[in-house]
């Protein structure tokens, strides 16, 4: 046996070397890039949807003052009116005509009884009784000429915007015969104008009035804008089974009968305020951030208290100082060693400058 080994190791055959140990480059790894962990606060955001409506407050409803003919329409519904603008011609009616010509005549009749029991007092053939009874005459046929004068039973009248307003609605037909408070045209104030919405019943307690709310059109490009909570109701709508909640509009920032969101701001929450895409979830459903501790990936089970804009507010036993690994997180394993990326290269100068 002495012999074989002796002629194995003349011949250059050497027995097989042990194993190398492992180094920690041949450790496995992974390229991550990270930011810094910081605390702050994220306002907790309550979303309502809803259509645009008059405020009850608003409206007005432009009516007939007499029984008349509508004799020409000057507007139609949804446009915008200035104050003092024409709605509508009225022509007197045949009887709102003949009362009228009556009522001409009454204070005809009643002012030459005046002057007649005047003359007859001077001659001591009436009394001052008598003469007090024409003048009361005279007076009441006075005011009812001046009713009607102020209706316009005298002729054709034209009923003006009494402010700066939306046309809501034109119920009124030319040349139909209208009695007195028939309601002609429907206005609402221009800046009178709500988001009328609703909120889910367990969400709807948080919000109050007064609280700053962010409205975007549905549908469109537009750039959302501030605005403030009018009021929240106190129960819940039998037919969309939730609270209803009005918002402030400014004048001429959306039109009626459009749909448009609503972030309302009911308060913040404060914690660590991270990106979105830093949090993952396990197989049981748990999320879970990745930190880099000492060059090691560190996976830390978390509460995310809410979410906001691509932001999340967390809480959890995390490391303050250790920084939070953004990109690479899903392939890190609790205790993986991490390589940091390289950060890029400012715009404005080449790479290796």
């Amino acid at each position: 046996m002495t012999s074989v080994l002796a002629l194995a190791l003349g011949a250059g055959m050497l027995p097989p070397a042990p194993p190398a140990a492992a180094s920690d480059s041949d450790a496995p790894s992974v390229l991550v890039q990270t930011t810094r962990l910081q605390r702050g606060s994220l306002g907790r955001i309550v979303t309502v949807y809803g259509t645009v409506q008059a405020d009850a407050a608003a409206r007005a409803i432009i009516a007939s003052p007499l029984a008349a003919v509508v004799g020409q329409l000057y507007v139609r519904s949804g446009e915008a009116v200035a104050a003092g603008a024409a709605l509508v011609l009225l022509q007197p009616s045949p009887p709102t005509r003949a009362a009228y010509a009556q009522a001409t005549s009454a204070l005809q009749v009643a002012s030459a009884s005046v002057r007649r029991t005047q003359q007859l007092l001077d001659q001591h053939l009436a009394t001052r009784q008598q003469l007090s009874d024409a003048q009361k005459a005279e007076t009441d046929a006075h005011a009812a000429l001046r009713a009607l004068d102020a209706q316009g039973a005298g002729g054709p009248s034209t009923l003006r915007a009494p402010f700066r307003a939306i046309v809501t609605d034109v119920p009124a037909r030319a040349l139909s015969l209208v009695t007195d408070g028939t309601a002609l045209i429907e206005l609402v104030r221009s800046n009178g104008l709500v988001l009328s919405a609703g909120a889910a019943p367990d969400q709807a307690a948080a919000i109050t009035s007064g609280e700053h709310a962010a409205v975007q059109p549905l549908g469109g490009a537009a750039a959302a804008f501030a605005t403030r909570v009018l009021s929240r109701g106190s129960v819940v709508d039998a037919g969309s089974g939730l609270v209803p909640v009005q918002i402030a509009l400014p004048p001429g920032a959306l039109l009626p009968g459009q749909s448009a969101r609503a972030d309302i701001t009911v308060g913040t929450v404060t914690g660590y305020i991270i990106p979105h895409q830093a949090v993952l979830v396990d197989d049981d459903g748990s999320p879970y951030v990745v930190q880099a501790v000492a060059g090691l990936a560190r996976i830390v089970h978390v509460r995310v208290l809410d979410e906001r804009g691509g932001q999340d507010a967390i809480d959890g036993p995390l490391d303050a100082g250790a920084p939070l690994v953004l990109s690479g997180n899903y392939q890190a394993q609790d205790g993986m060693r991490v390589r940091l990326a390289q950060p890029a290269a400012p715009a404005d100068r080449a790479p290796g400058h």
